[in-house]
Order: C-alpha cells, then sequence, then structure tokens
C-alpha cells in the first residue's frame, strides 16, 4: 500500500501551510505569538522533511528542520527531539493526528501535540501541551491554512507570510 493509502491524514499535510503560533504560560497568559509557514514534504515511502520557518514582528526570523523517517505507519523524529507522530485510529472522521516528543537537552520536559485537520484539508488547528518536570508548563495554539503543494519555492529566501 502508498503512504496515501496507510497515512491519509499525515499525508494529505503535503505542501506549505501558514499560520500564527500563540504561547500561554501554565496561568493562561499569553508569553509569545508570531507568525509560521511550514514546509513539508515526503521525499519517498520512507523520508519526510519538515522545515518550520518562524517570523516575530520585530524581524527575527528562527528556522528548524526536522527530518524523519517513515516506520510502521508513524513518523518517526531524530534530530534534537526524539519522538513520533501518528494518526488516531479512533477518530472514524479521519482528522486527528498525535504527536509526542522530548528534547535531548531538557529530559524533564515533554510535549504531546494534537494536529486537527478540516474535512477539505486546507484548515488546521494544532494545540501543544508542555510538561515539564510531570507538570503542565504551557500551551501552544497554532492556527494554519494551506498555501501550496508546491514547497520548493518557499526553500530560497524565506518572508514572512500575509496572513
Amino acid at each position: 500500500m502508498s503512504l496515501k493509502e496507510t497515512m491519509p491524514i499525515i499525508s494529505s499535510s503535503d505542501g506549505v501551510w501558514e499560520g500564527w503560533y500563540r504561547h500561554y504560560d501554565a496561568d493562561g497568559d499569553k508569553i509569545d505569538e508570531h507568525t509560521s509557514r511550514l514546509l513539508c514534504r515526503f521525499l519517498d515511502e520512507h523520508n519526510y522533511h519538515q522545515t518550520n520557518q518562524y517570523f516575530w514582528p520585530d524581524g527575527t526570523v528562527e528556522i528548524k528542520d526536522f527530518p524523519t523517517r517513515i516506520e510502521n505507519n508513524k513518523l518517526v523524529f531524530f534530530t534534537h527531539i526524539d519522538g513520533w507522530a501518528a494518526e488516531v485510529p479512533l477518530d472514524t472522521y479521519n482528522r486527528t493526528v498525535m504527536l509526542n516528543w522530548t528534547r535531548h537537552n531538557e529530559p524533564d520536559l515533554y510535549l504531546y501535540e494534537m494536529i486537527q485537520h478540516s474535512d477539505c484539508r486546507k484548515f488546521r488547528s494544532r494545540v501543544w501541551q508542555w510538561f515539564r518536570g510531570g507538570r503542565l508548563w504551557k500551551r501552544t495554539l497554532i492556527d494554519e491554512h494551506f498555501v501550496s503543494p508546491d514547497w520548493a519555492k518557499y526553500e530560497e529566501n524565506p518572508q514572512p507570510p500575509k496572513l
């Protein structure tokens, strides 16, 4: 079976997504906000690569790369984070992906993410729950829309999205 057959929700993420991130502390106070562009690429049946471009109003730009392997119907992260992303088989509507990761340099920090896709696959909402020392540390809310299947034209000279 092809990747699109075994992982239809995750494979529908292939392309360029733009949106914004809002970070909140454990008390619900906003501590950061910025726009984003994600380049999601399925290189073959065994390799996925995601590049996250973050843009702050003061001109700060941050770029993070996440190459992964595709194993047993999940994405497996192996960079500065260890983790996985997988579709939720209990979701009979085929809208939900779950993700978990830890950072190598912060062993007491872990994160769970739920990604909720619209039925048309042009919009998605993501929620990160961050735990440090076993307690909720912060939450991140992310709203994104699909921009283009052509991720290659967005790789060079990243510019902030026009939301």
